[in-house]
């Protein structure tokens, strides 16, 4: 019996690391939200509203404790690449990209 192949994300891609894979997520985030939730797409990237202040790094800081919390992994799997001051940001995860994959397959609002 043949398994589907995992759904193809615009905002997830694989990169390798040494002899590690490692998931890279496209996000965008709108700061100063009541509660952090995945609310669909901007532009090819996840679209994130996010409960916290983007005021010396706090933002950050809670996205990459929700990200691991959400994901499953400690905070120092989950690494900023890019966009540490804007909206749009590139975060590194030091897991399968299969198992970022599956928690977008679970989030509603992503669902058609």
């Amino acid at each position: 019996m043949n398994t589907p192949a995992p759904p193809s994300w615009s905002c997830l891609r694989e990169e390798r690391k040494g002899s590690t894979l490692r998931a890279i997520l496209d996000v965008s985030v709108s700061p100063n939200a009541p509660r952090t939730e995945v609310v669909g797409w901007h532009d090819g990237a996840l679209r994130l509203r996010l409960a916290a202040p983007p005021v010396d790094g706090a933002a950050n800081d809670a996205l990459r404790k929700w990200l691991a919390q959400q994901l499953g992994v400690p905070q120092s799997q989950v690494e900023l690449l890019r966009g540490a001051s804007g909206r749009r940001k590139q975060w590194a995860i030091d897991i399968a990209p299969a198992r970022v994959s599956d928690w977008l397959g679970q989030q509603a609002a992503l669902r058609n």
